[in-house]
């Protein structure tokens, strides 16, 4: 049995399209592409070097998502780089209905609908699986109760338009913060873990008698 964690950047306003550049995601009109980019430092590359390395076993995609990586990391041949390094070698699962073929290696296309196809996945392969990208995917996997970590990359901008990370649909969850840290540029790192179904309350006055 793995772990499904969902690693994302995000701004303020939870906006997660296209942080990496201009033409990566222009769906409804997007003109914000890149805006990760102006905080991406030393320390925001550290972190992500042990995250990919050291903490994750498989990686989950979605099919627009895995086409932005396997155009560019397999360039990337320098033995040096651990996240090329890891990336290219580890096993990678994609959800798609088009795709027919991967060439990228070590890639796997999931077959049948991506929700149930993932819950096989997470029954069979033991670690973690990490998805990253992939909106209309984590959505998917949101609304069907499959993500049991949030591992949040928070920057100081905010966009006000754009695909967000949580959307109308998704299974209410409770979650408690087991680790955090900031960057020198601001982002904010914070590991959320589930913990169950949310609870309720007021805060209404009790009514004297």
């Amino acid at each position: 049995m793995s772990k499904l964690i969902v690693t994302a950047f995000l701004t303020l306003d939870g906006v997660m399209q296209a942080p990496g550049g201009p033409d990566e995601d222009t769906d409804r009109g997007f003109e914000h592409g890149g805006w990760q980019v102006p905080y991406v430092d030393d320390d925001l590359m550290n972190l992500m070097t042990e995250v990919l390395e050291h903490t994750t076993d498989h990686l989950l995609l979605g099919r627009r998502t895995y086409d932005i990586f396997a155009a560019y990391w397999p360039r990337v041949t320098d033995e040096n780089n651990p996240i090329a390094v890891k990336l290219n070698a580890m096993p990678k699962y994609v959800a798609s209905r088009t795709l027919s073929g991967l060439e990228w290696h070590n890639s796997h296309l999931l077959k049948g609908e991506a929700a149930e196809a993932v819950a096989r996945l997470k029954e069979e392969l033991d670690g973690v699986i990490m998805t990253q990208g992939s909106s209309d995917l984590i959505h998917t996997l949101q609304r069907h109760d499959l993500v049991d970590e949030y591992r949040l990359l928070v920057h100081p901008v905010v966009l006000g338009t754009g695909k967000r990370l949580f959307a109308d649909g998704a299974a209410p969850a409770a979650w408690t913060l087991t680790h955090s840290r900031s960057t020198a540029a601001g982002v904010q790192y914070c590991v959320y873990e589930r913990t169950g179904k949310p609870e309720y309350g007021s805060f209404a006055l009790d009514e004297e008698e």
